[in-house]
């Protein structure tokens, strides 16, 4: 994750909130002496007994999730910096309204959210001709018509996708959405925890339809639950949705109005501004199928009341106050179990950034991201390519035909470092501090407007899916490129100043682990441009599954809730990320050590140690039960405890380095240790 040019803003605005030297060298390590800290360890813990422990024991044992977190953690405190970065940048912006007419776009958003007496002057009356829009209705077609429109919710998606025959073009796609709870299983399963989950979200809507002057409530909310439930039933499940052969279903209209007759597809898509795709990837055939039997078989006016009572809950953040607790109260504080509303400025920069987040984002990067960042950042990107590059060479698994093609992908990996080339242009954008509710749907709009102009000229491979102030990273099989953004090459991840030991087992075992996506069990089916093609052999499969399902074996066993176990399935490929990364950051790690020499020993801890330590520090979190169930139930992500446990186990240099030995209760023996590569 990091940049590949300075951005420069040079009007007076920006020089209003920078701060001084951007890019300044950085000569002391932010924690410790060597990059970590070491307060955070619990020495009593044996290292074969409880890695995770005994990195973060004392760090966990003193930490207490803040009253409007769901969790703790690394990420969380790098999160928290970043919003008090980009809130310095929106409060002076709106402040000091500057004649930069996109920096001024960032200080009215943030004056029309922070504008609380002014939302509540406005009262319901925004909603009106939205919610009679859905009241004209009258007809089945006139609900389908209603799914064609972006700002109402339907039981289907409909968005625009690279090609997965031919990433340099765009396609229409469609894909199951629609339901209110975060997940199929919400609704599904049995036992005390999710019948009251479903009675909450029931007595939510109530009071969502009720606030709003909605007659007969309760009556509307229990079929707008019957509803979704009977929708839930028939999406896929989270671990189906990942599988890329399953979800690769190309289709001309002729096929779309096929597979459902009941709904006007013409009609959506010229509403859309799509015309007549020729051809419509569609990722859950069933659902789509299923969408048109309900369209006919459910009543008006339940689909009347459903998209009322989404269209409401979808924008409940900029009504009064009354609408945004409801919504904190079920979302947050039900199924998260968060005590506390997040204050209303921290929310303020969660919106700037998700509507304006490319143009905070260039002020953010010039202020915050020092090049010494990026150079440094770079040597380890290219030491983890080499380090790959010899894996694939000793991969027992891979025959000479899947390693080459392994190679050719590798070759053709593009890493995305700090920011992208070229900014996102909102001049069309309007944005008045005085109407937050229109700001909203404007924004809306405006997303659309903007994918759709990409639409179906090629795709723009300097795009990003993430701004430069998100704490994140990802991997994107459609165009072999990984993207880090600024504020993820911070410490404790990433420090200039620190034991490179520590560089190369935190960022870059997360750098290793969004390139080992490229092929894993779903990076195999794409090449090295980005196209599906399966470039296994069938006999590499084969052998790949016997270590995949060992994996998968070791993730199901192990029960982070009592009664609640991870989903080895649905977790392989980012569990195979954190392996392969983790197993390659090692040899890049080793790479350096050749170039630059053995480190010593520092504070009794070899270089390898400390490797080891960064990796386990680098996931130093803890979740509340409830968001533990909601990411248990359909996050591919492993808690952060067994992407430390669960994953070293399998690594013979962390056996080394710390003499692990039979006894110790993360031990496996040689034969029983999945090596991936």
């Amino acid at each position: 994750m990091r940049r590949l040019a300075c951005a420069v803003l040079a009007s007076l605005a920006f020089a209003a909130v920078a701060t001084p030297s951007p890019g300044a060298e950085v000569t002391h390590p932010r924690y410790g002496t060597w990059g970590y800290d070491s307060t955070a360890m619990d020495p009593s813990v044996r290292p074969g007994d409880d890695f995770f422990a005994y990195v973060n024991g004392r760090w966990d044992a003193r930490t207490t999730i803040a009253a409007d977190r769901s969790r703790a953690g690394v990420d969380v405190d790098l999160t928290d910096a970043a919003e008090s970065e980009v809130r310095d940048i929106a409060e002076m912006l709106a402040a000091n309204p500057p004649a930069d007419p996109g920096e001024r776009k960032i200080g009215d958003l943030y004056a029309a959210w922070m504008d609380e007496a002014a939302v509540e002057a406005r009262g319901t009356e925004p909603l009106k001709p939205w919610l009679a829009h859905i009241e004209a209705a009258r007809t089945r077609e006139d609900i389908g018509r209603l799914f064609g429109e972006i700002y109402y919710a339907a039981p289907f998606g409909i968005g625009l996708s690279p090609d997965l025959d031919d990433p340099t073009r765009y396609v229409v796609e469609i894909d199951q959405a629609g339901l209110g709870m975060p997940a199929r299983d919400d609704y599904l399963l049995a036992g005390p925890k999710y019948e009251a989950y479903r009675k909450a979200y029931r007595d939510y809507i109530v009071r969502i339809e009720t606030l709003a002057g909605v007659s007969d409530a309760p009556a509307k909310a229990d079929a707008i639950l019957a509803l979704e439930t009977r929708m839930a039933k028939s999406q896929w499940a989270p671990e189906r949705t990942r599988d890329v052969e399953q979800i690769d279903n190309p289709m001309d209209m002729a096929r779309l109005r096929a597979l459902a007759p009941q709904l006007d597809w013409d009609a959506m898509f010229a509403q859309l501004g799509l015309g007549t795709p020729s051809k419509i990837l569609v990722s859950e055939p069933s659902v789509v199928t299923d969408a048109g039997a309900k369209l006919t078989d459910t009543p008006v006016e339940t689909w009347k009341a459903y998209l009322v009572f989404h269209f409401i809950s979808d924008h409940a953040d900029y009504l009064p106050k009354a609408f945004d607790d409801a919504r904190f109260d079920f979302y947050g504080r039900t199924l998260r179990e968060v005590p506390r509303q997040q204050d209303r400025w921290k929310r303020g920069v969660g919106l700037v950034n998700g509507v304006l987040g490319e143009e905070v984002g260039q002020i953010y990067v010039a202020k915050y991201y020092p090049p010494q960042a990026e150079r440094q950042a770079t040597e380890l990107v290219d030491d983890l390519h080499a380090a790959y590059a010899e894996r694939f060479e000793k991969a027992a698994w891979m025959d000479e035909a899947t390693r080459k093609a392994a190679l050719e992908k590798l070759a053709a990996f593009d890493p995305r470092l700090g920011h992208p080339r070229k900014w996102i242009d909102y001049s069309s954008l309007k944005i008045d501090r005085a109407d937050l509710f229109g700001d909203a749907l404007r924004a809306e709009e405006f997303e659309w407007r903007l994918q759709l102009s990409r639409y179906p000229k090629p795709v723009d491979r300097d795009l990003w899916s993430m701004n430069p102030q998100d704490v994140n990273a990802y991997y994107d099989p459609l165009t072999n490129q990984i993207t880090f953004p600024a504020a993820i090459l911070q410490p404790p991840y990433f420090d200039p100043a620190a034991d490179p030991a520590v560089n190369y087992g935190g960022e870059g075992a997360t750098i290793g682990h969004e390139m080992g996506h490229g092929f894993d069990d779903q990076g195999r089916h794409f090449d090295g441009t980005g196209r599906v093609r399966d470039w296994w052999t069938p006999a590499s499969a084969k052998a790949f599954a016997q270590r995949a399902d060992r994996l998968v074996a070791q993730f199901d066993a192990y029960e982070p809730i009592p009664g609640a176990h991870i989903n080895g399935r649905l977790t392989l490929g980012e569990n195979i990320g954190d392996l392969g990364g983790l197993e390659a950051a090692y040899a890049a790690w080793r790479r350096y050590v050749a170039r630059h020499g053995e480190p010593p020993v520092i504070d009794g801890l070899t270089g390898d140690q400390r490797f080891f330590i960064a990796y386990a520090a680098s996931w130093q979190g803890k979740s509340r039960e409830g968001a533990l169930r909601a990411q248990l139930l359909a996050d591919p992500h492993s808690p952060e405890k067994y992407r430390v446990n669960g994953i070293v186990r399998n690594v013979d240099a962390w056996y080394a380095a710390f003499d692990i030995q039979p006894g110790d209760k993360l031990y496996l023996p040689p034969d029983q240790r999945v090596r991936i590569w």
